[in-house]
This record gives C-alpha cells, structure tokens and sequence, in this order.
C-alpha cells in the first residue's frame, strides 16, 4: 500500500506515530513563516504543517507549488494541532511531514471541489468524475451502498435466493417504450433491453425458486424528469405459494429493517388504506401522509344556492387549512394561479376565512348567507383562523387539482419535513381503466396482476369491469411511490382472459407471451411479488428531491450522458454488420 492511513483516520492517539497518506490537494494556505495543506480521500481531510525553520525547505518548496487537486504523498509525524478543528474527525491532530511527493499534477478544476460549489448541474454532469469527488455527492453514494448491503442481509435472512436475469429479451408491452438492440447475428431483428424482469421471475417461481431478488437495471425509454432516468434500478423481488398479506407482511419487515438500520427510526407498523379511501380522502393513490389536511366534499352543502361553478360542477371538494386565515390577498392570487397552471388544470379556487367570533367570510359572499357559510365551516370542522380552500369541476379533475394544492400548502406551512416519515401500504387498486381516447382497457398495474377472487365474476359483464379490484398493492412513502407489486395470475385461462380484455387477440398473446403461458401449463405455483425503486428510496432516505443524486453517472433530462457524449452516432461499417439502414424521420 502506498499510505500507512487514510485522511480520516488518524487521532490524537496516533501522535508521535509516522506515516504516509495520499490523497487530493483541497486547499493550501500560505502565511509565508508557515503554510498548510489540507489532504483529502473519501475518508475524511488531514491538515499538514510545515513550518519555517522546522520543515525541510525544499519540502515547503514543493508544498508552494501545488495547486488544487494535485495528487499527493505525504510522509511525516502525527502532531498535536495547536489550533483544534471541532468540525471534523481529525481536527486534534495534523502531520508535520518529512518528504512530500506529487504523484501527479492536475488542472485547474473547472469548479469548486467544495460542497458547496460554483458549478451548474451541466458543468458538473460533464465532468462527473470531478463532482464526485464532493463529500456530499460522495455521501450519497455510500448511503446507496449501506442500503443495498441492508437489503442483501435482510432478504438473504429470509432465504431468498438472488438470480440474474437476461438482459437482453423479448420486446413486449409493458406501458413504457421499450430501448431496442439490433442483432447481427439474426437480421432484421431486435433484442429489448428489460423494462422489469417480470416474466423471468413468473418463471423462476414456476421453476420452483420460491423465493427470488435481485437488484437489477432497468430500462424504459420514456419522457424523462427528477425522479426518472432511462437506466434505473429496482428490488426485485417474488414469492410462490404465498397470499397477498404474506407479501406485505414481508416487505413491511424490509422497509422497517431499513429504516431501522439506516435511520434509526423504529416503525411498529406500516398502515394501510384502499386505493378507493386515498382517492377520497386525499385525491391521489400515493398520499402523503405527514399531514392532514384531508379532502371534505361539499356537493350536498353548497350546491343550489344559485352560484353557477359550483351548481354545474360534477364535485364541490376543498381543505381545510389550519390557522392560514391570514393570508394576504396576494398569496390567495398565488394559490390561485397555481391551480390554474395547464399542468394542474383547476379553472378557480374559491376561499373562505374564518375569523375571529366564528363569522366565516368567501370570496362568493354575494351568493351564500351568513347562516348558508356556517354549514361550510360545519362541514370542514373548522375553527377561528382557519383557510378553508375549495376546488370545483369534473370530479376526476377536481381531485387532481386539490391534491397538487394540498402538497403545495403543506410544503408552505413545513409539513413536509424531509426528515419526518410516514410510510403506508395503497391496496385494492382497481384492476383495470378504461381509455376514452382508445375505447377499451388497460392494465393499471401490468396484464400479470390477478383479480382479487371474490370480483372474477365481475369480469363477465361490460357494466361491471370497471369494478374489479386487483391484488396490488404499492409501498407509498412521504407521498412517493417506492415499491409496487400484485399478486399474479397463475391459471392459463385467466391470463388468456386478461389478455382478451386488455384488446389481444389469442394469436397477438401466444406471440407475445406464449412462452409464460406454456410455461403455465407445467404445474404453475400461485406467486407474488414486488419491486421496489431501489434510486427512489435512497434519494428518500437522503432527503433529495432528484434520484440523479444518488446515481454514480446519471443521464441529463434529454437522456444525455454529456459526460461521454452519449447516445453518438455509430460507424457506417457497425450499421453494414448490423443489415441497418438510417433514415432520421422528423416528428
């Protein structure tokens, strides 16, 4: 090894020691009669002195010259600091050296390695190499390993068996657009890259592998934003011979184990809530639950008094925001303009105070009495100094509207502490939506996902299909979406249905999926699974907003990889191996 130590290592114990550590320049300072460098590697920094008059001078020579992130050999005594640095591990201590070698010179940075740096994210995307080398970029890479070793140790003491599955498979419609591999060897044809390895755990189930994970990549080719990237990874994870609740209750233990290990934080339990109470109450199937400030419908207490919106909207729904009274006009035109962003899609808000006495004063008071009001502030459980804030229109919509301003009050009132975790199972999803634009059904999870038993006969009628629920259940933290899974189809004949209902015909399904379906017929154990967003976790637990963060060389919002200029064009001689002729069609 060419250090004794690393830089975060050593401690007033090892005083008087000698030793040698490497590492990268971060700063020097120079106060002619004694100058300092600080020496960093992933472990932490250590100051080193040379003094004039103590330090050899062709060693405080060199330690001149260097320049930041100049890589570095320091060998010399372990000394105690005469001015002690509290803020780091190795602050009672620093190196008075004896030889000092550069292994290797470096540029100029073209930003700041500090943690907090001058570069923009396309600076520091192109030169990721350099960005990580930031202690809180560098952090979050360790907080992904810790996770991923957690993970393997709880899953491997519940005798799950990690496979790899292919890479390289069939193209098949699983929602997203798929990325697509020519092969040379088989002209005219293409290998897709895995959206999930769903069928090849299906499989490994029917195999009699009772027990799979892996942490896999996985790829989808679709419109990118924080929380995607085209390349990401996932939990896999599926069980045979199992029920729903077995499912929950294993995973539920995963989730409490990482939270234990990583956090410290002990949860007794993981609550639940139907897919059909979370569209209710909180107008959205993956709420967030660190706050109230629950949905109230108010169709049967505001309509017919002669107010148009609401009379003409499908659903009257609002919230109550506590003790907001006393917001100025100019934030209720903010709150305003929000719900009226194209993304959200709300034509108004209308509002309501609650002042002082209990007299309740709307923006609509010319329509409502005082007496008519009251029955509001009844309805919202209200008190003196609160905001009562209402959405109205078709109720799909409505919901949709008030749910991005709930999140949007809760996040301006600090109810969205991202330290503050609130975990909860969504359940009975329904197992289907219907397409107007399309005029047929999807899938909502994907065409594995088995009817719960007791809705199979709702699937016999066009007027009740719309009702099936699913077994599918999703892992919902702080309003995210990190896990998802159903229990699957087993029986041919309902696959073959599912597959019918879904628009396939039976020679579209055998072409696609022949090989589950056959596979089915050998003897097929009932099975279930999950797959958790293992990126989107670790951002969770890092308190980041963007998975980006916690991936070692993520790609751009374009899908760029600016850093090695990716996607490029290939050679004309590759696209001759490959039988492929380009033309780029303009969209």
């Amino acid at each position: 090894m060419l250090r004794t130590h690393t830089c975060g290592e050593l401690r007033p114990e090892h005083i008087g020691q000698t030793v040698t550590l490497c590492g990268w320049v971060q700063r020097t300072r120079d106060k002619g009669a004694i100058l300092w460098i600080d020496l960093r590697d992933r472990y932490g920094l250590t100051q080193i002195a040379l003094e004039e008059g103590v330090e050899a001078e062709n060693v405080r020579e060199t330690a001149r010259h260097l320049g930041r992130e100049f890589v570095l050999s320091v060998t010399g005594t372990v000394a105690e600091r005469y001015s002690k640095n509290d803020k780091i591990p190795t602050g009672a201590i620093e190196i008075r050296p004896e030889t000092l070698e550069i292994l290797n010179p470096a540029k100029l940075p073209p930003f700041l390695i500090e943690d907090e740096t001058d570069g923009g994210d396309d600076l520091r995307m192109k030169y990721r190499y350099l960005d990580l080398r930031r202690t809180p970029v560098r952090n979050n890479l360790m907080l992904r390993h810790k996770m991923a070793q957690a993970v393997r140790r709880y899953l491997d003491g519940q005798e799950f068996i990690e496979v790899e599955t292919p890479v390289l498979i069939k193209s098949t419609p699983e929602g997203a657009r798929d990325f697509v591999v020519p092969s040379r060897m088989n002209p005219g044809e293409f290998y897709a890259l895995p959206q999930s390895p769903q069928t090849f755990k299906q499989l490994l189930m029917v195999s009699g592998f009772d027990r799979y994970f892996q942490i896999v990549k996985c790829f989808r080719d679709e419109d990118l934003r924080a929380d995607r990237q085209p390349e990401f990874t996932q939990i896999d994870c599926e069980m045979a011979f199992v029920t729903q609740e077995d499912i929950l209750n294993t995973f539920e233990g995963l989730t409490r184990y990482l939270f234990k290990e990583i956090k410290g934080l002990d949860f007794p339990t993981v609550p639940r809530m139907t897919y059909a109470d979370a569209m209710r109450r909180f107008g959205n199937d993956k709420p967030d639950t660190r706050f109230a400030m629950e949905f109230v419908e108010l169709n049967d207490v505001v309509k017919g008094q002669g107010f148009p919106v609401f009379d003409n909207a499908g659903l009257v729904v609002g919230i109550n925001a506590s003790t907001c009274a006393h917001f100025t006009r100019k934030q209720l035109d903010e709150l305003t303009d929000f719900v009226k962003r194209p993304q959200i899609g709300a034509t108004g808000l209308i509002y309501a105070r609650v002042e002082a006495g209990g007299v309740v004063k709307s923006s609509v008071d010319k329509f409502y009495s005082q007496e008519e009001l009251q029955r509001w502030k009844a309805a919202f459980h209200a008190n003196d100094g609160d905001l009562l804030l209402i959405i109205a229109g078709e109720p799909n919509k409505a919901r949709k509207a008030l749910s991005e301003l709930r999140l949007e009050m809760g996040q301006r009132l600090g109810l969205r502490n991202k330290e503050d975790f609130s975990p909860l199972w969504v359940v009975d999803f329904p197992l289907l939506e219907y397409s107007e634009e399309e005029n047929r059904y999807f899938a909502m999870h994907h065409p594995f996902t088995s009817p719960k038993p007791e809705d199979l006969a709702l699937l016999n009628s066009p007027d009740t299909i719309g009702q099936v629920r699913a077994n599918a259940y999703d892992l919902v933290i702080n309003g995210v979406e990190v896990g998802g899974g159903s229990i699957r189809i087993h029986d041919r004949a309902v696959q073959a249905r599912m597959f019918g209902l879904l628009g396939f015909t039976p020679e579209e399904a055998q072409a696609q999926f022949g090989f589950l379906l056959d596979a089915f017929e050998y003897g097929a154990p009932p099975h279930g699974g999950i797959a958790f967003g293992f990126d989107r976790l670790c951002s969770l637990f890092g308190g980041a907003d963007s998975i980006r963060d916690f991936i070692a060389f993520p790609k751009n919002n374009s899908g760029r990889d600016v850093m090695i200029d990716s996607p490029s064009p290939i050679s004309g001689a590759q696209l001759k191996e490959l039988s492929i002729a380009t033309a780029v069609v303009a969209k």
